[in-house]
């Protein structure tokens, strides 16, 4: 079932992703060749446990991290770990804060060090993809709606969109109905009603599309060794347009 979050549960959700925006800033500062994932997870933990908040992913289905950190042609769900980042590296980190039972989502891919022009194509283009995918997200219009602004979007600056992985509803738990695809046709799909709070989430490829599965069940990566991106926002269905929940030029 859909639901439709009341004005204190959108205050309490609006409380943590403000605090989670902020540790993407902060994550920002420490992106930088010879860092690893793994103490990137580190930082996150103690500013959760400096806010008083808690990593709503860490224990999801046996999830053992704070964050995911997909490292270049791992497009989501990758594990925290020792490897040092070197330079031209991108990194996803996707976090799900919990405050006072408030949830918010929210996925950054970021360059270490210095991008170069098809790099930073790759990270415009995704980001500019959810931003052209939440301007479709207000009452009135329909899920397909989103998938197709990015879909369009996206294929004709010539990245694919990965279809294995959709955005959600979320609150009070971490995925909630509907699935939030990031393709598709204008017009289909359910209604979207104020109140209602989703992700969107668009993970864009260099190459192909499609992804497989790596040993640990969880990391999906790229079937070609093309790199993925994305970015990913939490918002509340309002009439006129979306209240971005985890925006970060709000902290």
């Amino acid at each position: 079932m859909i639901t439709r979050k009341s004005k204190r549960e959108i205050e309490m959700m609006h409380e943590a992703g403000k605090l989670l925006a902020s540790c993407h800033k902060e994550i920002a500062k420490r992106m930088k060749p010879g860092v690893t994932t793994k103490q990137i997870d580190d930082f996150v933990e103690s500013f959760l446990k400096e806010n008083g908040a808690t990593p709503e992913q860490k224990g999801y289905n046996g999830y053992e991290y704070a964050t995911c950190a997909s490292i270049n042609d791992e497009i989501c769900h990758g594990f925290p770990r020792d490897e040092k980042l070197k330079q031209g590296d991108i990194v996803t980190i996707d976090m799900v804060f919990n405050l006072k039972g408030g949830l918010a989502d929210s996925a950054w891919t970021y360059v270490v060090g210095d991008p170069d022009e098809k790099t930073k194509k790759l990270l415009d283009v995704t980001k500019e993809s959810l931003y052209k995918g939440i301007e479709q997200a207000v009452a009135g219009n329909r899920i397909g709606d989103i998938g197709h602004a990015i879909q369009q979007y996206a294929e004709a600056e010539g990245f694919s969109v990965v279809r294995d992985f959709t955005g959600h509803g979320i609150g009070p738990t971490i995925h909630e109905p509907p699935h939030i695809p990031h393709y598709g046709l204008a017009g289909k799909g359910p209604r979207l009603k104020e109140g209602m709070v989703i992700t969107i989430e668009p993970m864009l490829n260099e190459g192909k599309w499609q992804s497989k599965m790596d040993d640990n069940k969880w990391t999906a990566r790229t079937i070609d060794g093309g790199r993925s991106a994305q970015f990913e926002h939490t918002i509340v269905i309002q009439k006129d347009k979306p209240l971005i929940l985890t925006d970060q030029d709000e902290v």
